[in-house]
């Protein structure tokens, strides 16, 4: 075999043919990561930035996120033969790039949009990180995505569901979660499915940041579409330290039913107010966010029985789905808490960015980007319970798929879509306090 300019001063050193083909490889593959010392000297690493509030009002779902990322690293780097059919699952990190190891480097946005901006900016200026994701709170992802557009660096996002982060045609940013114009429009096929009680006059409360003005905006044009009514549009500040005159005019709006975008501490907020004034709507519908964090369901779970949240993943049915059964228990055995809707979007989102990092086989922004937008997985392939993920010309993932839970004292529970509602005597209706 005849050797090239390379090896052949190597070979006449003493080295054998077979160490020389090695050695070669090995500095291929570094310098094709952006590593300019041989694969012997150090461990290859990819490097992605993950931007979500882990300190602040936040901090909880923050903290929980966190844990799902690194479990999806987990997954990517380590073998998990029990996760067969899951891209990389049964491997040991990225094959097409030599086995490198998959990398997070966190950002704390502390539920700013601002800070977001500048974690980003940090993320790619000086971590050098070939990719970002996050933010969970969808004003923040918003920021943060802008730096990475401005930046030509590819923005997986996995959990945020305001519908404009998907109309400002960028070319970098891709997100694998569903948008709240298909959770609102599943939310008014529940209710037409409703015959307790009517359904057919709406309050919106929602706090003011993208979250909740786009969640108002999904809800206004799909009640029209949907022969509803809104009786009241209640915007209140993220954050505030009372509710009571939130409260007060949904009270006296009288719905039928009274939908919520919130996130954690807001919602605690309101369940606690509302219960203090004796007020229950008949139908009590989250838009998931903080009604199903983690903290919520342990603090106020009990008090909420019955209340009715849209989400992307249930435990009910992640029983009855081995590989997302599996999953929730790698998770429950790192963190001693149940995967939700919040995280194990996170979670997915990471694993559709390792895929198409691997499937690049590079680590150039470019290649990165192509691989994302011929992304295309099975139902069998994916770690939630939709039929797949590929992207549309918008970035936005058209296999995305939601749910509608509700509130058990054994915890939250599918009602919608009716193939997934096990216990038929539910939706229980109207709600009431416990």
């Amino acid at each position: 075999m005849k050797m090239d300019s390379h090896a052949a001063p190597m070979a006449s050193a003493g080295l054998g043919k077979a160490r020389v083909s090695k050695l070669i490889a090995g500095a291929a593959a570094c310098f094709a990561l952006g590593f300019g010392v041989p694969a012997a000297a150090q461990t290859q690493t990819v490097r992605i930035g993950a931007i979500y509030p882990l300190s602040g009002a936040l901090a909880s779902t923050g903290a929980e996120i966190k844990a799902a990322v690194e479990l999806a690293v987990d997954i990517v780097n380590n073998p998990h033969p029990e996760l067969k059919g899951l891209p990389l699952a049964e491997g040991s990190g990225l094959p097409n790039l030599g086995g490198a190891k998959l990398e997070v480097v966190f950002g704390d946005s502390q539920g700013k949009p601002e800070v977001g901006l500048a974690d980003a900016q940090r993320l790619i200026q000086q971590e050098k990180v070939v990719a970002l994701t996050g933010a969970y709170q969808s004003a923040v992802t918003k920021t943060a995505s802008r730096v990475a557009e401005q930046a030509g660096i590819p923005y997986l996002n996995g959990e945020s569901s305001s519908p404009d982060l998907t109309d400002r045609k960028y070319k970098w940013f891709f997100r694998t979660s569903p948008t709240d114009d298909t959770f609102i429009e599943n939310m008014m096929q529940f209710l037409d499915g409703i015959k307790q009680v009517p359904t057919e006059k709406i309050a919106v409360v929602y706090e003011n940041t993208d979250f909740g003005v786009n969640t108002y905006k999904a809800l206004d044009k799909f009640a029209k579409q949907y022969k509803r009514k809104i009786v009241a549009n209640i915007a209140y500040t993220a954050g505030s330290a009372s509710v009571t005159s939130e409260v007060q005019k949904l009270a006296d709006a009288k719905p039928d039913v009274a939908i919520f975008a919130s996130y954690t501490s807001d919602a605690m907020l309101f369940v606690r107010t509302m219960r203090e004034a004796k007020y229950a709507p008949p139908v009590f519908l989250a838009n998931d966010a903080g009604f199903i964090d983690s903290r919520f369901v342990q603090e106020v779970g009990q008090q909420v029985q019955g209340v009715l949240t849209r989400d992307v993943w249930s435990n009910d049915i992640a029983t009855s789905k081995p590989i997302l059964k599996t999953i929730n228990d790698l998770y429950k055995a790192k963190t001693g808490k149940e995967l939700n809707g919040n995280n194990a979007r996170s979670l997915q989102g990471v694993l559709v960015l390792a895929d198409a990092i691997n499937r690049a086989g590079s680590t150039k922004p470019e290649a990165i980007r192509d691989a994302l937008k011929k992304t295309d997985l099975s139902e069998a392939q994916i770690a939630m319970p939709w039929s797949g993920v590929k992207f549309d010309e918008t970035g936005q993932n058209s296999k995305g798929a939601g749910l509608i839970l509700q509130m058990t004292s054994a915890g939250y529970q599918t009602v919608w879509p009716t193939n997934y509602n096990k216990d038929k005597s539910l939706p229980a209706l109207p709600f009431a306090w416990k």
